[in-house]
């Protein structure tokens, strides 16, 4: 089966068909355009949406992610977010390997189609050509011919009037004899063209024609091989990312099959429980007798003489705390408008802070300390008089930063010594405070718990406090090296470094690193050997020395 023999004369059709061909190529090309862009559009989508329900940082929304049930939720979020990345895979793959090749390829296509169908309009040009000269060559043979028979009747009359002259005959013989001549030579003519036109139809039909046509249908059938390969690139570009989504929904699956419910409703006894007692049982008070009826032990108006009535933050509280309004009013400092329980964690949470307060001041003033001793030892650098002021408020800010630690110290000491037994873990207290410091808590506590009207008295408590000040202050003053830098950072943004032990940076800048982010969000930093301070991690881009790391 050859288009050469089989459509020899079918030369306009097939070059309908072929450039019929080409359209439906680019028509594919279309197709997987569009289904790149909307697989684009249903990633984007996907991250958008991942997005809108993810938790919202520094939020009560993100206090709720203890719970394995909300955790698993983020954690199917975050499967989503990947699987979208799977249908931008997708789409790049697709642009990569079928969309970019098919449209370089119809290029070429076309340049190959015109440069066939442009061979085979020649050659029908010039079969025509022959044929032209062929049909030129037998009219003039048959015009010769027709010449040469009226010549020769002509002389044949003239030859025979006896009244013509001699001379009038000759001429009319020679006349004829050159007519008969001419249309030999058009014959022989004649007869060459046709033998050539002969043999370059032979030539057009059997050789030209069958070998353009063979490279039209050898070009066709790639075209058709080459949107079939590209069909099977589709589905295995699809077929590459299912093992990926695959382990996207495994991890969803997973991260259902991790929740606890036991786990989360112990979340919700540890975030809600008041640590009271139940309320007791409620005496029969009998009014037939009033002169004997007296008060019940268990009333909300009175507490039970024989048992120790329930002290919280200085204040009486009847055992039906659940039954009564909490106060919409102003927090008090030592949260006493909370369950035990509950202040118990509020106090914690605000020694936690209070001691990274502290924990950061104190290294802000470690770091203005080994400034001075650097401007001591190099004065062209600075005036070491000229951090005195800075020395001074941030250790007056570390004594405010302590007693107040120490004062919700003594309110949490007071809280746990009034709950049931507690493990050492929640009765966890800070690493800045020795056994000198606990002491002076537990008699705080004590002054506190022996006030009649449950005020609190900080005499005691400051007294020893200054002398546990005043050694950890003469200790942290001893001269020390300048810290070795352990890495260096790259600005992202440009910060302005307004408060105290903070340093400002510009955009691009590249600095020093003397300390890491210890987790409170900030990187201590050093430029040109005499400016040290803090900048907020999120702003630069940390480089570390590995070598002078570990060392």
């Amino acid at each position: 089966m050859s288009w050469g023999t089989e459509l020899w004369d079918q030369f306009d059709n097939l070059e309908k068909h072929t450039q019929w061909g080409i359209d439906i190529l680019e028509k594919y090309i279309k197709f997987v355009k569009e289904r790149t862009e909307i697989e684009l559009s249903y990633a984007k989508q996907l991250r958008n949406l991942s997005k809108k329900y993810q938790p919202k940082k520094n939020s009560k929304e993100e206090e709720e992610y203890k719970y394995t049930a909300c955790k698993a939720f983020l954690s199917t979020l975050n499967e989503l977010n990947d699987y979208a990345g799977q249908h931008e895979v997708i789409s790049e793959n697709m642009t990569s390997q079928i969309t970019v090749d098919l449209v370089r390829y119809v290029q070429e296509l076309k340049q190959e189609r015109k440069s066939n169908f442009h061979d085979g309009r020649k050659a029908q040009q010039h079969i025509e050509t022959c044929w032209k000269q062929l049909e030129s060559s037998k009219r003039r043979f048959e015009r010769d011919c027709k010449e040469a028979d009226r010549a020769q009747q002509y002389f044949e009359k003239m030859d025979a009037d006896i009244n013509v002259t001699k001379a009038d005959v000759e001429k009319a013989r020679q006349q004829a004899q050159m007519r008969q001549q001419m249309a030999e030579d058009s014959k022989a003519d004649y007869s060459l063209i046709l033998q050539r036109f002969n043999q370059e139809q032979w030539e057009y039909y059997h050789t030209h024609i069958p070998n353009i046509f063979q490279k039209i249908q050898e070009m066709e059938e790639r075209r058709i091989v080459r949107i079939g390969e590209s069909m099977k690139t589709y589905a295995e570009v699809d077929r590459q990312v299912i093992p990926i989504i695959g382990k996207c929904l495994d991890g969803i699956v997973k991260a259902a099959e991790s929740i606890d419910q036991k786990n989360d409703s112990q979340l919700v006894v540890e975030a809600y429980k008041s640590g009271f007692e139940p309320p007791g049982d409620i005496e029969f008070e009998d009014y037939t007798q009033p002169m004997k009826r007296t008060v019940s032990d268990n009333s909300l108006s009175s507490s039970k003489e024989g048992k120790p009535e329930l002290k919280f933050g200085g204040k009486s509280r009847g055992k039906l705390w659940p039954f009564i309004k909490k106060n919409k009013g102003v927090t008090p400092e030592d949260f006493s408008n909370f369950p035990p329980e509950q202040r118990r964690k509020k106090l914690q949470q605000k020694v936690d802070d209070l001691n990274k307060e502290i924990q950061k001041e104190t290294d802000q003033r470690d770091a203005i300390t080994k400034m001075k001793d650097v401007y001591l030892k190099n004065p062209q650098m600075g005036d070491p008089a000229s951090l005195d002021h800075k020395l001074a408020e941030v250790t007056q800010n570390i004594e405010k930063l302590r007693l107040e630690a120490h004062k919700f110290e003594a309110w949490l000491a007071e809280v746990e010594g009034r709950l049931p037994a507690r493990s050492e873990q929640a009765r966890r207290q800070s690493g800045l405070y020795d056994g000198q410091t606990h002491q002076t808590v537990t008699n705080c506590a004590q002054d506190r718990e022996s006030s009649p009207d449950g005020s609190y008295t900080e005499e005691q408590s400051q007294e020893s406090e200054h002398k546990v000040l005043a050694t950890d202050f003469d200790d942290e003053f001893d001269d020390e090296e300048p810290l070795p830098a352990i890495g260096t950072c790259k600005a992202l943004y440009t910060f302005e470094g307004q408060n105290e032990g903070t340093i400002s940076v510009v955009e691009g800048e590249t600095l020093s690193v003397i300390e890491e982010d210890k987790g409170d969000g900030w990187t201590r930093i050093r430029r040109n050997e005499d400016e040290e301070g803090y900048v907020p991690t999120s702003y630069v881009e940390v480089y570390l020395d590995k070598n002078a790391k570990g060392s």
